[in-house]
């Protein structure tokens, strides 16, 4: 059932969208150089790693400065600002999900350099599907600003927003079905138009 509504529900939002989505992508094109689409190496379900997709909301090799955005990262393009706020960004994961390296809800995947980091119990997010959203992406919406806080923004989210994400992340397995998900869903919502 989970995985019928991942499919049909992308489906509808992609083709529902689609005007929306062509005109950011050429809000996009005429902000900064470089491409529409950004693709970055995550780990998915059993350790695979996959290209998860995101419209481009910062200069074109900006993660070689690092993986972490912070507070008003520099790197942001003004379309960049716009479609992070909103968690725009992140639609183009719907086709992720279809491709099924995804799920609408799901524990967000990690860059390989964190989920190295992993102990044994916290392995245990990656016997799932990763998703869009989940109780974690909830309790850190603006993970960015509180970085952005910190003296040391790598440090803090490797000791501190790292494993309260992996603690939320395992309450939600043990916690999941589809009407954990439609909650999830809807405060997502919420928080997007708060």
């Amino acid at each position: 059932m989970k995985r019928l509504f991942d499919i049909i529900s992308s489906l509808i939002v992609l083709v529902l969208l689609f005007p929306f989505f062509l005109l950011v992508a050429i809000w996009i094109m005429l902000d900064s150089q470089g491409g529409v689409f950004y693709r970055q190496v995550r780990v998915g379900m059993d350790g695979k790693k996959f290209n998860l997709l995101k419209f481009r909301s910062m200069t074109v090799g900006a993660d070689k400065s690092g993986q972490l955005t912070i507070g008003n990262d520099a790197r942001i393009t003004r379309s960049g600002k716009f479609i992070r706020k909103t968690k725009f960004d992140e639609f183009p994961q719907l086709i992720n999900v279809i491709k099924g390296e995804m799920s609408i809800v799901g524990p967000r995947p990690e860059v390989p350099r964190y989920v190295k980091l992993y102990t044994e119990d916290q392995k245990k997010v990656l016997t799932v599907r990763p998703g869009l959203t989940d109780y974690a992406s909830l309790e850190y919406f603006d993970e960015q600003s509180i970085l952005g806080a910190s003296d040391d923004p790598e440090m803090s989210y490797i000791n501190e927003v790292l494993p309260a994400k992996l603690n939320l992340n395992l309450k939600y397995i043990a916690e999941q079905s589809l009407l954990v998900d439609f909650k999830i869903i809807f405060r997502t919502i919420g928080k997007i138009f708060n």
